[in-house]
C-alpha cells in the first residue's frame, strides 16, 4: 500500500512564522502516522506570481505547487488571520488551484483538508477559520471536523527552538493529523 501524500501550505513572508510552523507540525504528525509529506511555506508561496486567470502560462514554481496538490491525498492549509480574513499570500496560492477545475478529481474533491489559523486575537482566528472552511467547501473539499485557531498573544505554541510547547495545541495537532490521515488512507 502506498503512503498517502499530505501536502501543506501556509505561512507568511516572515521566515519561521507561527502559521508555517503549525502546518509543519501537522505534517510531521502525519509523517509519524505513515504519510509522505510536502510543505510549501511562506517563501515558496511568496515566489508564486499573482494568479491571472486570463494567462494560462505558469512558472515552474506554480506548476510544482499545482502538481503537488493534484497528487495529494490530503491537505493542510494554514493562514494568518489578517483583519479577519485569509492572507493574500495564501489566497493567491488557493486561487492558482483553479488549474484543477478540469481534473477528474476537481479541486479538493475527495480530500480531507486540515485548517489552521494563527492570529493575534481570538476574533481574527475564528473569523479566518470560518472563511477557510467556506473556501474548502466551495472547492469540494472536506474540512476536518477539528479546525485549529491559535491566539499567538494569549497562547505560546512554540518554545525557543521552535518546537510545539503547548500541550493543548499539541493534542489538537495530533487530532487533526489523525483526521486528515483517516480519509487520506
Amino acid at each position: 500500500m502506498k503512503k498517502p501524500l499530505i501536502v501543506g501550505f501556509g505561512g507568511t513572508t516572515r521566515p519561521g512564522s507561527s502559521g508555517e510552523r503549525m502546518v509543519a507540525a501537522i505534517l510531521a504528525a502525519t509523517a509519524e502516522m505513515g504519510a509522505q509529506t510536502r510543505l510549501f511555506g511562506g517563501a515558496a508561496l511568496a515566489a508564486l506570481p499573482h494568479f491571472a486567470p486570463e494567462n494560462p502560462e505558469r512558472t515552474p514554481e506554480q506548476r510544482e505547487f499545482v502538481e503537488a496538490v493534484r497528487a495529494a491525498d490530503g491537505l493542510v492549509i494554514g493562514s494568518p488571520g489578517y483583519h479577519g480574513g485569509v492572507s493574500g499570500l495564501v489566497k493567491n496560492a488557493i486561487d492558482l488551484l483553479e488549474d484543477l477545475r478540469s481534473d477528474a478529481r476537481v479541486y479538493f474533491d475527495g480530500r480531507a483538508v486540515g485548517l489552521v489559523v494563527t492570529a493575534a486575537g481570538w476574533q481574527a482566528g475564528g473569523v479566518t477559520l470560518s472563511a477557510l472552511r467556506g473556501i474548502v467547501h466551495a472547492m469540494r473539499g472536506w474540512p476536518t471536523p477539528l479546525g485549529i485557531a491559535v491566539n499567538t498573544v494569549a497562547q505560546k505554541p512554540f518554545d525557543a527552538e521552535g518546537r510545539l510547547a503547548d500541550a493543548e495545541i499539541t493534542a489538537q495537532v495530533q487530532a487533526m493529523a489523525q483526521q486528515v490521515m483517516r480519509l487520506a488512507r
